[in-house]
């Protein structure tokens, strides 16, 4: 005779717990693996994050150390300016400083006999003389004389008028000139 065995044990709440099981290791291990996903990518971003900053810091320290170096050198450029400026005067000033004593040669070694100044005075480029002379013959005399000088040019008369100097009959005059340096004309001339 053959015996039928009937498995009294319930098969399918033990498969369904083993089920249940499986499912709850697998869940733990997938939320354990998110988890640790979140701290690694938590931990890489602040890192990151940390490392911009480091470097936002040194760009920000470079930044005022070459804002301070172009401070400087605008400070040197209007010191080297300012230098040039006087550099230029002071050239200028050597250039002209013969001038004066030109112009005054000229005037004296151009002044006809009879023709006497009285005043000599020069605004920028502009000389103008006044004298007395004993005929205005003399006054014109005097010009043509000026105007042939390489330092003089544009005689111009203002006006010529009778008067008695020392008990003398006389013409009091006065007239302007154009300054002309030549030793600027020749340097200007020269390539």
């Amino acid at each position: 005779m053959s015996v039928i065995r009937i498995n009294l044990l319930p098969h399918r709440q033990l498969k369904r717990e083993r089920q249940a099981k499986q499912f709850n290791l697998l869940a733990g291990g997938v939320a354990a693996l998110a988890l640790l996903t979140i701290v690694a990518a938590h931990l890489l971003i602040s890192a990151a994050q940390d490392n911009q900053a480091r470097r936002n810091e040194f760009l920000r320290q470079e930044i005022a150390q070459l804002e301070a170096k172009l401070k400087e050198i605008k400070s040197l450029k209007e010191k080297t300016q300012a230098l040039q400026a006087r550099k230029t005067a002071v050239e200028s000033l050597q250039a002209n400083r013969t001038v004066p004593v030109h112009l005054l040669d000229q005037l004296a070694r151009r002044l006809p006999e009879g023709v006497h100044l009285r005043s000599v005075k020069q605004a920028d480029k502009t000389l103008s003389l006044q004298g007395y002379a004993q005929s205005s013959a003399l006054v014109s005399t005097y010009m043509r004389n000026l105007e042939e000088s390489e330092w003089f040019e544009n005689a111009v008369l203002i006006e010529v008028k009778a008067a008695t100097v020392n008990n003398l009959r006389s013409n009091d005059f006065s007239l302007t000139l154009t300054v002309s340096d030549p030793n600027a004309q020749a340097t200007k001339g020269t390539p």
